[in-house]
């Protein structure tokens, strides 16, 4: 980062801004520097930001990028929504109670930019690229001073001088993009672990799903640009990355030298200094046999897969469009589990598709007992506007929906807490990740798993990998001693 403050530093901003990116956005960079600089001293104090990240890990990812941006232009990191000078939030819109959640918040927030003439509010990612909510924003919302989508958050920063410069709200929405832009500032969370994502957009269109209408068509990353940034991470003190697509099993697909992801994940294995490889999310109708072999022989690929099912029956997953029968499903678990035993497995699971009988639950009952899953995310299907499922016929009652998924959620924490507990009294690899939230002589730390470990430590050891024996499972974690 500190090079590329030095090259931002050196950028002209007399002249035309630069046509192609990064370098236009270092431009702006140092330009909307000026901007931050100049309403500093109006205001008689820094100036300060708070980034608020809705839904999913690439969001997360991606308000990493925010944060970069607005640290180089001369903001500082204040909690308090409330108190900061720009706020922005990164929006989720895969349900639609999501959207009414920001549409709240950017009420209590017209008060305080009364309150605040420095104040600006900005709102990006999925939510932003439904062409209704933008037209809301635009005839109910007027105090918002920057809206972009998902497609062009590299543009962070020329949208903020633009707002500078014009007075006015800026909107810059992209229906789509073949455009992927490296090199950009980021400011990551953890100084031990980041994501690093591998592909952007999804072309799965399950029947259920906005992602794919609101992120794009799948475009991969260049396997040299990935490399490069987990090259840079590690010598950064990163030990453990996250890989991160709507569908990392389909990675490479639109490259120009087709590139599968059990390749990719083979030149990741090479790099020194890497401990763990995580990756999400997996689709099992492209989880391939020479993924599950990369798999069985890694050292480094943590025994962990999140792969959703989400339903055990082959008849509505015809109408989820999840292209795979339970069957199918059934089989590709018995592969992985054959390949790597010790394995931990996730999923998601929707309760309620239209049309869903009691057979059909049941049929979903059944998958959960044979693949006795480490833990579900368990979902009540939600009408989302604008996909094919929204205007299904036989939507399932409320009051049958409940009544499944409770007994869904029982028998998967049943098996869960039986699952869990099998490894007691082993010794386990830990990356410790945190001083624990209630006891602060306990730190927290992650099995390869993905369980949790609380154990007798101290902040030095936050980073570190470290063998503790678990003496006790709690259901969903460990307590345990360092040894």
């Amino acid at each position: 980062m500190k090079d590329l403050k030095k090259y931002i530093d050196s950028m002209d901003i007399t002249k035309e801004a630069p046509i192609t990116d990064p370098e236009r956005q270092y431009y702006y960079i140092k330009k909307a520097r000026e901007y931050v600089k100049a309403a500093s001293i109006e205001a008689g104090r820094p100036l300060t930001f708070c980034v608020t990240t809705f839904g999913c890990q690439m969001n997360a990812r991606d308000s990493e990028k925010l944060v970069g941006v607005l640290e180089q232009i001369g903001y500082q990191e204040e909690v308090d929504e409330d108190k900061a000078d720009f706020v922005i939030y990164n929006t989720c819109t895969v349900r639609e109670n999501a959207n009414m959640r920001v549409y709240g918040r950017l009420g209590q927030l017209k008060h305080a930019k009364k309150m605040n003439p420095h104040m600006m509010i900005g709102l990006c990612g999925c939510m932003m690229q439904e062409p209704h909510v933008v037209e809301k924003l635009k005839k109910s919302y007027r105090f918002v001073d920057i809206i972009f989508g998902t497609h062009n958050i590299y543009k962070f920063a020329e949208l903020i001088a633009t707002r500078y410069e014009s007075q006015r709200m800026v909107i810059d929405i992209w229906k789509d993009t073949d455009k992927i832009v490296e090199d950009l500032p980021s400011e990551r969370k953890f100084s031990f672990k980041s994501g690093v994502n591998i592909m952007f957009g999804c072309n799965n269109f399950c029947s259920y799903c906005i992602v794919p209408y609101v992120r794009g068509r799948e475009r991969s990353r260049n396997p040299k640009d990935i490399i490069r940034e987990i090259e840079t991470l590690v010598a950064d003190g990163v030990v453990e990355v996250m890989l991160l697509g709507q569908n990392v099993n389909s990675y490479g697909k639109n490259l120009e030298e087709p590139m599968t992801f059990a390749q990719l994940l083979t030149e990741i294995e090479k790099i020194d200094g890497l401990e763990r490889i995580r990756f999400m999310t997996s689709h099992p109708k492209d989880l391939s046999d020479e993924l599950i072999e990369v798999m069985k022989n890694s050292k480094k690929i943590c025994k962990h897969l999140h792969l959703p099912v989400q339903s055990g029956s082959t008849e509505i997953l015809k109408k989820m469009n999840r292209r795979y029968t339970k069957e199918q499903y059934l089989e590709l678990v018995d592969k992985i589990k054959a390949a790597v035993p010790d394995i931990s497995l996730t999923t998601d699971i929707i309760v309620g598709f239209p049309g869903e009988t009691e057979e059909d639950f049941l049929e979903t009952m059944d998958v959960v007992k044979k693949v006795r899953y480490d833990s579900a995310f368990t979902f009540i299907y939600s009408k989302r506007t604008g996909t094919p499922a929204a205007i299904m016929e036989n939507q399932i009652p409320e009051a049958v929906v409940k009544d499944r998924f409770d007994r869904l959620l029982k028998e998967v924490q049943d098996i869960s807490a039986e699952v869990c507990s099998v490894h007691e009294e082993t010794v386990q690899s830990v990356l410790v990740e945190s001083i624990n939230d209630h006891d602060d002589t306990l730190v927290t730390g992650r099995m390869s798993n993905n369980l949790l470990v609380h154990f007798k430590g101290d902040e030095s050891l936050i980073g570190k990998i470290v063998d503790v024996k678990l003496s006790e499972c709690k259901g969903f974690y460990y307590l345990g001693e360092m040894q």
